[in-house]
């Protein structure tokens, strides 16, 4: 869903006396502060927050105002350009306007854009596109005309796509629309050829843009009062380079389709646009956010004052004209699904928790192509079909296949990185050919494992066993316990054979130092436990104890302290916390060795006794295993090895404890089923109806 908040007001009738009422409303480096530029002579720096100016400056009288006042968020000055061609560069401490800093150029300005992270961008009349930094090293230098005479500028904006600005600037001459795209870094230009209705030529647009993938989506606000969306791709290897472009319906009767004046629209995010004018025919003007997903109204406001037809979006907050003061609405949009488009979206995620997809968009596989029934449809089919052409300077997943196939671990880690940075959540079988190319050069080239690589594509938290069946057979040849432990952790369908496969390599595996790792933990692990207060102090002294056949015994096994290393706990916890079925997993745990199964049973018990003693202690691993998994396992592996750990000199003490403690928790449970029989009897007895008003005695015998 969407909504509106409560309004406020950032000036009132100081601004907005010039012929075309505001220039601009431009974010400044300070987030909560604007630049607002009025059409005749003045600039205003807001602080929106306290809704008060904090600076004003104003060109001499005679001179206009020509272009919006912008900042230049690498040096947090402020770049204005009056009388067309005189431009004008100030900061806070700054007075007056005619003693900073001036340099006249050789063109006329269109206006000026700054965005973030790169250097503001000079766009010229004639369609010559500049850098600030090489403009003020020559001002005076020639500026090429790029656009043909009678062409004019109608609309412009920029963008950085991957680290390159864009820029895009909309034309008209004699009724006909032109878009030019000009990637500053590469210096390529393409122009398109907008088609529109015959009808519209002479109606003054509306557009608004955002970047969508390899696309410029461009939405204009048409005559007949929808929305319609242009398709415009970034690169373009089109010889001719005045491509053809045609519109989709995007959203249907958003304004009257009489309105002339006071009409705007902007992008909010990928699903949601925010439109200025009249719903109906002599009806006020309002401001409405719409879905354009599900094509739904998601809220209103009414604007009895009227506005100019100017509509502004800054953070979370939209600017506009409201009669004659300049008025601040915040909204909120919250992600687009069915539910919040029906208003029906009543689960919030909270915070902190990753918004992880539960399903494959199998509409996005190569090779399948719905028939278009929609806006959204057919503006998913046209993208498809334009990005065979297309050459993104940022490799897409095809581009990435081939570096794979060829390129050095080094040099494929650092393009993966690029490509998960740019990518969108709904890319699971992209993650899975990529892992597949990968796995695949692992099988033809024996030194190659891109250990880095393959964990970065695993933390996506996309992928499964299904998805990428050699992961694990790769992870267990390079005897790769941690990424074992890193699938075991995120992969809900691992066979049983895999996981037994994993537990044998956990239980082989030698890590080093883990007998002095062992000793330092003991204190640790210890803590909150004593022996000597529990039901099994037996135990523990008959365990201390050096039977006769004790020189024999390779392996000595004290109850209190942890018969693995912390790590190696780590891996085990994983392999318990792992699905599995029963049939399946038996007889793949016959083929663990028994001194394998020897060492995991006693740290089960290790284990069973610290769960059932409730102790105090923080058990290795990312999530502690519980009683009921840490049983499960045990009657496991006795089910399965039965036999040969009994042949075991070894473990002959710990299954003399094991059956000592089933012993107790038979004759626990044994005496909680009495107690659970009687007061069944009890309640069974306050239920006779019969007995009410009678007095009686009766002796119940618990034990």
């Amino acid at each position: 869903m969407a909504s509106l908040e409560e309004e406020f007001t950032l000036s009132t009738g100081v601004l907005g006396s010039g012929p075309e009422g505001f220039l601009g409303v431009e974010q400044t480096d300070k987030a909560d502060q604007f630049l607002v530029t009025d059409s005749g002579r003045t600039v205003v720096l807001y602080k929106a927050s306290d809704q008060k100016p904090l600076g004003s400056w104003s060109v001499k009288q005679g001179q206009t105002v020509t272009c919006p006042a912008v900042c230049n968020f690498q040096t947090g000055e402020y770049i204005v350009v009056h009388d067309h061609k005189v431009l004008r560069i100030w900061n806070n401490e700054d007075v007056n306007l005619d003693k900073v800093f001036k340099a006249t150029l050789s063109a006329e300005v269109h206006r000026i854009h700054s965005v973030q992270r790169t250097e503001p961008l000079v766009l010229f009349r004639r369609g010559a596109v500049r850098g600030l930094e090489a403009l003020l090293t020559e001002p005076q230098q020639n500026i090429e005309a790029v656009i043909p005479d009678e062409e004019v500028i109608k609309w412009s904006e920029f963008f950085m796509v991957f680290k390159q600005p864009v820029l895009i600037f909309i034309t008209e001459k004699h009724g006909n629309y032109f878009a030019y795209v000009q990637l500053c870094k590469s210096h390529g230009l393409s122009k398109y050829t907008l088609l529109l209705g015959e009808e519209e030529k002479s109606i003054k647009q509306n557009f608004t843009a955002r970047v969508d993938g390899k696309f410029i989506s461009l939405v204009s606000l048409s005559s007949d009062g929808c929305a319609y969306e242009t398709l415009i791709p970034l690169y373009s290897n089109d010889t001719e380079n005045n491509q053809r472009l045609g519109r989709a319906l995007m959203l249907k009767a958003v304004v009257s389709g009489g309105a002339r004046n006071g009409t705007a629209i902007t992008m909010l995010d990928q699903d949601h646009v925010a439109v200025l004018g009249p719903p109906l025919p002599a009806s006020k003007e309002c401001l409405s956010i719409w879905n354009i997903k599900f094509q739904t109204l998601q809220t209103s406001k009414e604007l009895p004052q009227g506005t100019s037809g100017q509509l502004w979006y800054h953070g979370e907050a939209l600017f506009m004209l409201h009669g004659k003061c300049l008025t601040v609405i915040p909204y909120k949009c919250e992600v687009s699904s069915l539910a919040g488009a029906l208003g029906k979206l009543k689960h919030t995620q909270e915070s902190g928790t990753p918004s992880m997809p539960h399903f494959v968009n199998w509409e996005a596989c190569s090779g399948y192509e719905p028939e278009p029934h929609s806006a959204e449809q057919s503006r998913t089919l046209r993208k498809k079909n334009t990005e065979i052409n297309l050459q993104p300077e940022v490799p897409g997943s095809k581009q990435l296949l081939s570096i794979i196939k060829k390129g050095s671990e080094k040099h494929i880690e650092v393009e993966l990185r690029k490509f998960l940075a740019k990518s969108t959540p709904d890319f699971h079988t992209v993650i899975g050919d990529i892992v597949a190319g990968l796995l695949e050069r692992c099988k033809t080239e024996p030194s190659f494992y891109p250990r880095n690589c393959l964990v970065q594509l695993i933390q996506t938290r996309v992928l499964s066993y299904s998805l990428c069946p050699g992961l694990m057979e790769i992870a267990l040849e390079h005897t790769d316990v941690q990424m074992l432990q890193l699938c075991l952790q995120q992969f809900p369908d691992i066979p049983e054979s895999t996981t037994c496969a994993c537990l044998k390599l956990f239980l082989s595996d030698t890590i080093q130092d883990e007998k002095k790792e062992m000793e330092e933990q003991t204190e640790i692990v210890q803590n909150g436990f004593s022996p000597e207060d529990s039901s099994c102090s037996k135990d523990s002294q008959q365990l201390n104890k050096k039977p006769g056949d004790e020189a024999k015994e390779t392996v000595s096994f004290p109850v209190t302290a942890c018969p693995v290393a912390p790590k190696r706990a780590a891996l085990l916890n994983a392999v318990l916390h792992s699905a599995y079925s029963e049939t399946f997993l038996l007889p793949h745990l016959k083929d663990i060795p028994a001194k394998h199964i020897t060492l995991f049973l006693q740290y089960l018990y290790f284990l069973y006794l610290k769960c059932s003693g409730n102790a105090t202690m923080t058990l290795p691993g990312v999530s502690p295993p519980t009683l009921s998994q840490i049983m499960d396992w045990i009657c496991l592996l006795l089910d399965a090895n039965f036999t040969v750990i009994l042949m075991i000199p070894e473990a002959k003490r710990l299954l003399l404890n094991l059956y000592k403690f089933v012993k107790s928790q038979i004759s626990v449970y044994s005496e909680l089923n009495k107690i659970e029989v009687s007061f069944r009897e009890l309640q069974k007895l306050s239920q006779d109806k019969s007995s009410r008003g009678l007095y009686s005695i009766e002796v119940l015998q618990l034990f």
